[in-house]
């Protein structure tokens, strides 16, 4: 690889179990139990679950009801998001302590570009280690990282040591991490994608790299040549302080199962209304309107129609989404239905791909 690019110093910081490690620390009697946020009553789904619970196989996304089969003692907590943004805005101020260039993902998890930083520190890892002392001391919680070149390889490194652990992957023992990944750690690859790449022989990184470009373009679209870069340690997506919204929803689930277009009429109605709440408070409009359907059977569809022109509008909204339904039967009777705006008026053009970066440089890490 050529070395016309500088190698950044990323770190990917990642709370433990954040909701359920709030609801422990704000209740010392939930500590050391295991809980799951939300999924309480006979619809409920789990939002997250302490690592107590997740020995037991329960994990976020899961309906309430098989969580506690898998776990009888589960104790179900109601989701505090007001208290959860109040804990997160604490965590980004340490952030802001080291850079500016901090990117958040959600509320428990934001990257950190570390190469030129506010403490002169030229340890990325020291410094992801500091924060995360300080996170336990000032705000009474663990975090993990993953500190590496890229923001992929600082995310999937995260995960590593985890709860309350860090692992750093220097510059010159990127590509042989990549190398032994499994191939679901990459981005974009889900279930469907891993099956396909399994058919084709691609288990780790490795096998990954051994295709060609024509290769995994012809089998894996658009996608194959951001595979085919990944896994060479070319992935130069830099931390955006302001991240741009790609998108905006809202959802419902509904107590009892809708099997009939009326019945899901009204219940359309509030959810393009708060779409459209989200989108003027956002001050932001959109094409694409997409209907989410999860039937009974837990089966998912979306339906997408882009329009000509940016809209934020209610009734519009409403009226695309009503279309969408129409668009086709219903396979099943219905238990959630959500609505998204995508193709926002805020999205940046795209910067052209950058080809190589350097993993020759060896500085402290």
């Amino acid at each position: 690889m050529s070395g016309d690019l500088p190698i950044r110093k990323i770190i990917h910081v990642d709370m433990d179990a954040f909701y359920a490690s709030v609801a422990q620390m704000d209740n010392p009697d939930l500590k050391g139990k295991p809980i799951a946020v939300g999924g309480g009553g006979k619809r409920g789904v789990v939002s997250a679950a302490s690592y107590e619970a997740r020995k037991f196989g329960v994990k976020s996304a899961m309906a309430g009801n098989l969580a506690a089969k898998l776990c009888p003692e589960l104790i179900f907590v109601k989701a505090n998001f007001e208290r959860y943004s109040e804990i997160s805005k604490k965590v980004k101020s340490i952030f802001y302590d080291y850079t500016d260039l901090v990117e958040p993902l959600s509320l428990d998890e934001a990257y950190l570009d570390v190469t030129e930083n506010k403490k002169g520190n030229p340890s990325a890892s020291l410094i992801a280690k500091e924060i995360r002392e300080r996170i336990f001391k000032e705000v009474g919680l663990t975090a993990s990282a993953g500190i590496s070149i890229n923001k992929f390889i600082a995310k999937v490194a995260s995960d590593y040591n985890k709860p309350n652990g860090q692992k750093t992957v220097n510059p010159e023992e990127a590509i042989e991490f990549l190398e032994k990944l499994d191939i679901r750690k990459f981005y974009g690859v889900g279930k469907v994608t891993a099956e396909k790449m399994y058919q084709k022989g691609i288990f780790t990184g490795l096998d990954l790299k051994g295709k060609s470009l024509e290769y995994l373009d012809k089998n894996f679209g658009k996608s194959g040549r951001y595979y085919y870069y990944l896994v060479r340690g070319i992935h130069n997506s830099e931390v955006k302080p302001n991240r741009i919204r790609k998108s905006l929803a809202a959802e419902r689930t509904f107590s009892k199962n809708l099997s009939s277009e009326v019945f899901m009429f009204e219940k359309l109605e509030h959810i393009a209304e708060e779409v459209s709440r989200r989108l003027k408070k956002s001050k932001v409009a959109g094409k694409t309107v997409t209907l989410k359907i999860k039937y009974s059977d837990f089966t998912l569809q979306t339906r997408s129609k882009t329009l000509h022109y940016f809209i934020s509008d209610m009734s519009i909204i409403l009226e695309t989404a009503k279309d969408l339904l129409y668009q086709e039967k219903l396979s099943n009777s219905v238990r959630l239905l959500g609505i998204s705006m995508s193709n926002l008026n805020t999205e940046a053009k795209k910067k052209p791909e950058q080809k190589s970066v350097s993993v020759q440089l060896k500085f402290e890490f």
